[in-house]
C-alpha cells in the first residue's frame, strides 16, 4: 500500500496559470448583438497521470477566477466567474496534449459599466453556468512551462429572464507553470 502511496504522489502535479480572455454573450431570441470583451484569468490546476493508460492520459481539474462578458455599443457587460473546469488530456509524447471536459462556472460578480455610471447586474444572471471546455497545450518538460489554448462552450441559459437565451461563449489563451513536473 506505501508503494502504491508513493508512485501516486510522483504522478500528481501543482500548477498555477495566467492568460487573456475573449468573451461574447450569444441571445438567439432577439437581434441584438455584443462585441467580445478582453479580459484575463488566473488560476490553479492539477495535473494527475492515470495510471494504466501508458502515460498518455491525466485528468486536470482546475480553479479559475475569469472575468468574461461582453460589450454593447460603450457598455462593458462585466460577468466574473470562479470557473471549476476538470479536463481530460490525451498527452503526446513531444510535449502536447489535447484536452476536453466539462466546467462549472459560479458567478461573482455582474455589473454594467460606461463612462458615467455603473449599475449592478446580478440579479439579471443565473448564479451557476454550465459549459463544455476543449482545446489544446503545449509544454516545455525542462523549463515546466507551457502555453495553453481553449474554446468554452456555455450549455446553460445564464440569462434570469425568461424572454432572452443567453450562452456564454470565449477563448482563452495562456502560460502555465507545473510545479516538480518530471514527465
Amino acid at each position: 500500500m506505501a508503494v502504491g502511496t508513493a508512485n501516486a504522489q510522483q504522478t500528481i502535479n501543482i500548477g498555477t496559470k495566467i492568460g487573456l480572455n475573449s468573451y461574447n454573450i450569444i441571445e438567439d431570441n432577439n437581434g441584438l448583438g455584443y462585441d467580445s470583451k478582453i479580459g484575463m484569468h488566473a488560476g490553479i490546476f492539477g495535473h494527475i497521470h492515470l495510471d494504466g493508460t501508458n502515460g498518455q492520459f491525466a485528468l486536470q481539474p482546475e480553479l479559475v477566477y475569469s472575468m468574461q462578458g461582453a460589450k454593447r455599443g460603450d457598455v462593458n457587460h462585466n460577468l466574473d466567474y470562479l470557473n471549476v473546469p476538470v479536463l481530460v488530456q490525451y498527452m503526446f509524447d513531444n510535449g502536447f496534449r489535447l484536452q476536453a471536459g466539462p466546467q462549472l462556472g459560479l458567478l461573482v460578480r455582474a455589473k454594467a459599466v460606461n463612462n458615467t455610471a455603473t449599475v449592478d447586474l446580478n440579479e439579471d444572471f443565473k448564479s451557476i453556468d454550465v459549459g463544455l471546455s476543449f482545446g489544446a497545450s503545449y509544454i516545455h518538460v525542462p523549463s515546466s512551462f507551457g502555453i495553453d489554448a481553449r474554446y468554452n462552450l456555455g450549455l446553460n441559459d445564464m440569462s434570469e429572464s425568461s424572454a432572452v437565451n443567453s450562452n456564454n461563449r470565449g477563448l482563452q489563451i495562456g502560460i502555465f507553470y507545473l510545479f516538480n513536473h518530471t514527465d
